[in-house]
């Protein structure tokens, strides 16, 4: 297998972040994780974050940052980035009625289009981040959101979380073969589920800033777990993603219910070394 650069998404354990980021980071390289991916800085400044990872032997290969932290001052933002290293500015999350509606999105995609210009002239990338509603939200000629946003934004990417495409109803490897050469990161992700597709069963932001209803978890019957304590086959989906190209794998568990997060995704790093990573 190849020897893929194994990194961890920091949201994972934000809460460990935002009491002690030195101790955090501390525990995650002890680990084995060699690679981070922000998720908030935590009011530490560029130089701070740079120091921290060079002391613990860390690399931030990519942050997830919306795009509204570059509004004020597009340079400024990329330059606090570029400080601690960062090539991947990835999309979280996006507002799906703005990505569904014809002309909301043709603004939209302009900006990302001009953002995806902008990082590329500093040597960076703009990725997209996709959750379930990318994929089965459709249009009258039977393309999704996610379809549009790769037809219409030049220079941006997927970072596939391999989780989402799953509960989605499509097999992740299928999506990662069809986008061969541009996966450069992806999102490792295990859960166990009953009915696939049922809902979102994640906490999204409206427009009003609430958070959105989803499908309930005894609908659905999902739950995260750490990796190789699901359904995913990850053995196929690193498979898949060394036939792809893919560099960085990132492992991610956006919740913990049976176990401490800082357990978990220790649990997932032991699991990807069992498989010789």
């Amino acid at each position: 297998m190849k020897q893929f650069k194994v990194g961890v998404q920091l949201y994972s354990v934000r809460g460990d972040m935002e009491k002690d980021m030195e101790a955090t980071l501390a525990k995650v390289a002890a680990m084995g994780y060699e690679y981070v991916e922000f998720a908030g800085y935590f009011g530490r400044t560029s130089a701070e974050i740079k120091a921290l990872l060079d002391k613990y032997g860390l690399k931030c290969i990519s942050v997830h940052q919306g795009l509204e932290f570059f509004d004020e001052d597009p340079q400024v933002g990329i330059d606090f980035l570029k400080g601690f290293g960062v090539k991947f500015v990835v999309i979280p999350w996006f507002d799906k009625a703005k990505l569904a509606d014809d002309a909301v999105w043709a603004e939209v995609a302009a900006k990302w289009n001009a953002m995806a210009a902008l990082l590329a002239k500093n040597g960076m990338k703009l990725l997209y981040h996709n959750h379930d509603f990318e994929f089965t939200t459709r249009f009258a000629d039977g393309s999704c959101i996610h379809d549009r946003i790769f037809r219409d934004v030049k220079g941006i990417d997927p970072q596939f979380d391999t989780c989402w495409v799953h509960y989605a109803g499509i097999d992740p490897t299928l999506k990662l073969k069809e986008y061969a050469g541009r996966v450069e990161v992806v999102h490792l992700k295990d859960f166990v589920c009953k009915n696939l597709g049922a809902g979102p069963v994640y906490a999204l932001i409206d427009t009003e800033g609430k958070a959105q209803k989803g499908a309930s978890q005894a609908d659905t019957g999902f739950d995260y777990r750490p990796l190789g304590m699901g359904i995913q086959d990850m053995p196929a989906i690193l498979a898949a993603c060394e036939a792809a190209g893919t560099e960085y794998v990132i492992v991610e568990q956006d919740e913990s219910s049976d176990r401490p997060p800082m357990e978990a995704i220790a649990i997932s790093r032991q699991y990807l070394a069992s498989l010789g990573l």
